[in-house]
This record gives C-alpha cells, structure tokens and sequence, in this order.
C-alpha cells in the first residue's frame, strides 16, 4: 500500500460561490450608478428657472419721519371765574353755545360787593372831611403839621380802598374774552364761586384758532424745530391729508407720559373742527441722512428692522441681509446691509430662495 504524505482532499466549492457574487453585485452597483446619473440627469434638465426683474438701489438725502397722534384743540382755551367770591346770581349760556367777545356770561349776586363800595365811598367822604376840617386848624395854628399829614395819607388810602372796590365790583361778572363756544359749563346758579375758581370752560372757534397737540418721544424731539413741516389726516375726513407746520414745542415732558409735546398749527383752512377730534401726524424733521433706498416688493421676511433682499449672483439668486432705517410710502429706506450692491430683485422675489437658478429679462 503506497502512502502519500500530501492525500488529495475534496475540492472546496466556497471560491467560487464567491466569485459569482462578487460579479453579482458590481453588476448591481454598475445598474445602480447607472441610474443614480440618470436620476442627476432628469434633476437637472428640470431644475427650476424662476424670472426675475431687478432694479437699482438709489441713494436719497431725506430726514425719518415721525409719526404722531393727537387730538384738535382751540389755541386760545380760556378758564374763566368771577374775582371776587360770592353766589352766582344769574347765567345766561349753556353747554355748547357759541358766545361773542364781550358776551355777558354770568354775574354773582351784588349785596355784598355793592356794600363794600357804599361802605368805601363814606370813608373816602370821611376822611375828605377830617382833612379840610385839620387844614382851617393848621391855619389857625391850632393843629400840627403832622395831623395834616396822616389825615392826608388817610385820604388817599380810603380812595384806594374805594379804586379796589369798584374795581372788584366790575369783576362780579364773566364776560367772553373771546369769540368762541362754551365747552363746559362748570358751576351753576345758587352755587358759591371762590375767587379764580373756574365757572366755564371757553374755546376759540375761529378758523386760525385750532391746533393739533401731539407727543413725542426725547429722541424724536430734539429733531425737531418750530417751522418744521407735517402732514395731518383726520378719521372724521377720510384720512385726506392736509399740510401743517410746528408752532411751538414744550421745553419739558409731560408728568403722566413721559412725551414732549409738539403744537401743529394747519396751513389751510378744513371745513368744520372741533375740540377732541382725533389727527393722525406724519412730522418731517429738517434734519436728513443720506440713506440707501429700494422699494418695498423687494423686501422679504421682514421682522421689526430687519429684513432680506434678494440680488442675482452670476446665474443665481444670493439671499442678503439688510436692516430697515424706516419705510416712506412705497420706498423702504435701509440703515446698513447694501455696500456694494447696486441691483436688487423686486418682480419674483417672494418665488426665491438662496441659490435658486434666475433668469433676467
């Protein structure tokens, strides 16, 4: 029996159920990129194409607006009270009337005013009459200089004291100091008026007597000077703007609010006014700043100041941050974001995104 150090095993099938797979799966992978190109290919022979228009960024010297609200009031605002205290005898107006300058308005009942005048007169009398008789004495050398001399100074007091009740006499009734309408009638008759307590609240009517009081916050303020120019729109006119400059500007804030108070006075006549009728302000500060400026369409996703404008980039659209000084009208005014950029998209904008294909006219 031969031996055979190195027997003859049992050919082993496993190498080449290897190889079949190995070729199987390049076969996979060879059909897989094949249609993976395919699939590029169908990608890019449809990749969207969105048309786009541009305009130019210009550049404007204009001051911010500021916008306001207030309310119509008379320039001429009148408190007006009896001098002297007493009971109100007699009213002749009622709440809503319009009044004449000069118009008797009220009187207070006279009995005690008229005995201050009566009582008054007879000391004048009095001392007129100690004065002549101390005068024939002095002749005569029976009185002194001296007693001339106080009953002198007594007698011009008296006439004083007579001036200051005649004079308070003449102020126990309210006359109007003005053309214009009785807003509020604040006491009645029988009532006991102090002095200087207010009896009626009077409003001149007249076509240059109205103006628009509106506040302003410290940083708007100090933009402002009397002269300034402003557009004012009532709700009671449709919104239809008319033209009014600043008259006056309030060297403090007020307690309540906190806001300085900015007095517009109409340029033009509008055609019926009345006090508390509610203004919309649009205040133009003389003050300007050379700003870059786009139109509205052309601003995206807009949140407080901030916002994204769209510029074209070679073949695409390039998503560019900018920030919002403020808007006017159909302009949008921009604080910072366009250096160097002088196209911006407008028609097409809201269709974008960032790298999107566009295409220009």
């Amino acid at each position: 029996m031969d031996f055979n150090p190195f027997p003859m095993k049992t050919p082993l099938l496993y190498p080449r159920f290897v190889l079949s797979d190995l070729v199987m799966l390049i076969t996979l992978a060879m059909l897989a990129n094949a249609c993976q190109k395919k699939k590029e290919t169908t990608a890019t022979l449809s990749e969207e194409i969105v048309a786009v228009k541009t305009v130019a960024v210009s550049r404007e010297s204009q001051a911010e607006p500021i916008q306001a609200s207030g309310l119509v009031q008379s320039e001429t605002e009148a408190r007006l009270s009896f001098k002297t205290g007493g009971i109100i005898q007699k009213i002749f107006v009622r709440e809503g009337q319009s009044i004449r300058k000069g118009e008797l308005l009220a009187t207070l009942n006279l009995t005690e005013i008229d005995a201050q005048v009566r009582q008054a007169t007879e000391s004048v009398t009095k001392a007129e009459r100690d004065l002549a008789r101390v005068t024939n004495l002095y002749k005569d050398s029976v009185a002194t200089y001296e007693q001339v001399q106080n009953l002198t100074t007594a007698l011009n007091v008296s006439k004083q004291n007579l001036e200051i009740a005649r004079y308070n006499r003449s102020f126990s009734e309210i006359r109007a100091t003005s053309g214009g309408v009785v807003i509020k009638k604040i006491m009645n008759e029988g009532e006991l008026a102090g002095p200087g307590s207010p009896v009626f609240y009077v409003n001149a009517t007249g076509p240059k007597d109205w103006v628009i009081r509106v506040g302003v916050a410290d940083k708007d303020w100090i933009r402002l000077k009397p002269g300034n120019k402003a557009e004012v729109k009532f709700d009671a006119y449709a919104n239809q703007p008319y033209p009014a400059v600043i008259s006056n500007l309030s060297a403090g804030a007020d307690q309540v609010s906190g806001l300085y108070q900015v007095e517009l006075k109409l340029t033009v006549p509008v055609p019926k006014l009345a006090a508390g009728i509610f203004a919309n302000t649009l205040i133009f500060p003389a003050v300007q700043h050379s700003l870059e400026s786009v139109p509205i369409d052309a601003l995206v996703e807009g949140s407080n100041q901030s916002a994204f404008v769209y510029v074209v980039q070679g073949d695409r659209a390039k998503k560019v941050p900018v920030r919002v000084a403020y808007l006017n009208g159909q302009r949008a005014f921009i604080e910072s974001g366009l250096n160097g950029i002088s196209q911006v998209i407008t028609d097409g904008s809201a269709y974008l995104t960032d790298g999107v294909k566009v295409k220009l006219p």
